[in-house]
């Protein structure tokens, strides 16, 4: 199709989104409340490859322990770890942490509002960004992720497979509305969401699509597992870990490797515990 809209186009697609948001958008979704750099990244970190009802059951208790940057920069790790468990991809909970020191140290205390400082942060690329700029910042961007994807090749690809963002990305820069980009980029999200329900989901139709590996039995899981393990009883030696988790001998020393690399965990004296930093 043409990567220029005409003004039809681009009425009907906002007015079918915003009727969708206005009569079953999730208004009341918490970091949906907040215009506040802090709960919006935290928000924004929690909800990557994470389900938005796993994030609900963590992201208030998470605002009450750390309610800001500087809380979460002089926390103990391991009370990270913690409260990040139930999340997956731990590795967030460490980047959120380093991010909170960056900010103290380089920032007085306030996320940057532009894009080429917040890309250097830990954990945070184009689409982070993005996020952060219009739903913190109210800034004008380009944000593009899973649903707001779904919506464009919904709409305007919907029998051409491995579309890529790069023909996508116009279009929403186009629909973009004149103000009020926050409710705008929400209810693409949601309706997003919808599409995915009603129809085959058509995001599988993008050239980046992947399908995620199974997570039982992985790496990943395992990952956790010990994470959680060291959480809740530091100094372990790797037999007693092995023991723990019934897992064989090589491939829990290469997990390990692994993790402690990650700067996850440290070995002290043949025994394994949270890494400090």
């Amino acid at each position: 199709m043409s990567a220029r809209l005409t003004e039809q186009q681009i009425r009907q697609l906002q007015e079918m989104v915003l009727l969708h948001y206005e009569q079953h958008g999730r208004h009341a979704l918490p970091w949906r409340q907040t215009q506040d750099p802090y709960c919006i990244t935290v928000s924004e970190l929690m909800l990557q490859q994470t389900q938005v009802d796993r994030v609900l059951a963590k992201y208030l208790t998470w605002l009450d322990v750390f309610p800001d940057w500087q809380t979460l920069a002089h926390a103990p790790f391991r009370q990270v770890l913690q409260h990040w468990q139930g999340l997956g991809y731990n590795r967030r909970a460490q980047y959120l942490q380093q991010t909170a020191r960056i900010i103290q140290k380089e920032y007085q205390g306030a996320l940057p509002v532009e894009r080429h400082p917040l890309l250097k942060l830990p954990g945070i690329g184009p689409y982070t960004a993005a996020a952060i700029r219009v739903f913190a910042f109210e800034q004008p961007d380009i944000v593009i992720e899973t649903n707001i994807r779904t919506v464009y090749l919904h709409a305007f690809y919907p029998d051409e497979q491995h579309i890529h963002d790069q023909q996508l990305l116009p279009l929403i820069e186009q629909t973009l509305p004149k103000g009020n980009l926050r409710e705008w980029y929400y209810a693409l999200m949601d309706y997003g969401a919808m599409l995915k329900k009603a129809h085959p989901n058509p995001g599988r139709r993008s050239a980046h699509h992947t399908k995620q590996s199974a997570f039982i039995g992985s790496d990943r899981q395992v990952r956790g597992q010990i994470l959680r393990l060291l959480t809740a009883k530091p100094l372990l030696s790797r037999k007693k870990i092995e023991q723990e988790l019934h897992i064989d001998t090589d491939r829990l020393e290469r997990i390990l490797v692994r993790l402690t690399q990650d700067q996850l965990i440290a070995r002290s004296k043949q025994r394994y515990t949270i890494y400090q930093g």
